[in-house]
């Protein structure tokens, strides 16, 4: 769901502004209706998400959400995207099979219990989701991606070379800029936007686009971001040898879902008036956590490249980044790139 992706990143960014964000928009959306399928009555998950009911039957909408997952699963060597969501439900409390039971009341060890767990899930690359909970806590969602893929044309290690990058007008940092001479990429110069847009493609599938801003205008860019503008950017971008520099970082971004998706009309998501009693029928239950966090490692991924007239294109100060594919049939991930040094 691409509105979704977009309404819930300009909601970040609002909050976040000068800052790094990454976060999976997909990965969110699974974990909601996995939530939906134990709420009952008035509680407007699906809603949130974007989908019209008197349209869409929710076992239909639950069956695409599986047919999805069970698609990105089917990812070979060359692309691997393992998508997952866990609840995790006080011991006090009876649920109905197939849900993790918890101590709660020995929060060091339920957050360890559960950190392992999407530690296991994701290859080890997140490895501290839950950093505090209370003995109080009924019901925490665990929120993960683990997504691997090499470039379709890789970078060469050896010209990988230190450079400046440019944060704000007062912040320069160093940051190991990869090099690659002499390649066609998928490129745009939106000049209504003010922005350069350029496509990487991954072996498998995916597709990474890097969207630079001029200078000054991130915001006017971020505010312009729709789906409209992703189809027009897919539809307008051509083919030409480009010499780029591209910063090789690895960013990741922590939210607290609960406190975040009420503001986009999740409302009664952490309220009183929420029935999920299709998790456990003899209690009152209410979403006291939901995690999620995204890692993203940018490489030079190989050690080949290949041969024309080029233009140069550099990344050395904030850009955007919105990596997809047709298997997920929308947005896997969402970033903004302030500060390369920065996790």
């Amino acid at each position: 769901n691409t509105g979704f992706a977009f309404r819930l990143y300009h909601l970040v960014a609002s909050e976040r502004p000068g800052a790094n964000i990454f976060f999976s928009p997909l990965s969110v959306s699974v974990t909601l209706a996995l939530l939906s399928l134990g709420a009952r009555s008035n509680t407007q998950i699906l809603q949130g998400l974007g989908f019209n009911l008197t349209e869409l039957p929710r076992a239909t909408i639950h069956q695409g959400f599986r047919h999805l997952l069970h698609t990105l699963s089917l990812s070979g060597h060359r692309l691997e995207t393992h998508v997952g969501s866990s609840l995790f439900l006080s011991q006090d409390l009876e649920p109905l099979p197939r849900l993790f039971r918890t101590n709660f009341r020995e929060p060091e060890d339920a957050a360890q219990l559960i950190n392992d767990h999407v530690r296991a899930e994701t290859r080890g690359k997140i490895t501290d989701l839950v950093r505090e909970l209370k003995p109080s806590t009924q019901l925490v969602l665990a929120n993960y991606i683990y997504f691997k893929a090499l470039w379709e044309k890789p970078f060469i290690l050896a010209q990988t070379k230190p450079q400046d990058f440019y944060v704000d007008e007062s912040t320069v940092v160093q940051v190991p800029m990869m090099l690659q001479h002499q390649q066609h990429r998928w490129y745009l110069q939106d000049q209504h936007l003010a922005c350069s847009v350029l496509r990487m493609d991954y072996k498998g599938g995916a597709s990474a686009l890097f969207v630079l801003p001029d200078r000054g205008k991130m915001a006017q860019v971020e505010e312009a971001l729709t789906p409209g503008t992703l189809r027009g950017w897919d539809s307008l971008n051509f083919y030409k040898p480009l010499e780029l520099h591209l910063p090789k970082f690895s960013i990741s971004g922590s939210y607290l879902l609960n406190q975040i998706l009420p503001k986009l009309g999740f409302t009664e998501l952490v309220s009183p008036r929420a029935d999920f009693s299709g998790i456990s029928e003899r209690e009152k239950l209410q979403v006291s956590r939901s995690f999620h966090k995204a890692t993203l490692d940018i490489d030079e991924a190989g050690t080949e490249a290949a041969a024309a007239m080029e233009s140069p294109l550099w990344f050395n100060w904030p850009f955007l980044v919105v990596i997809s594919s047709p298997s997920a049939q929308g947005v896997l991930f969402l970033g903004r790139v302030v500060n390369p040094t920065k996790l």
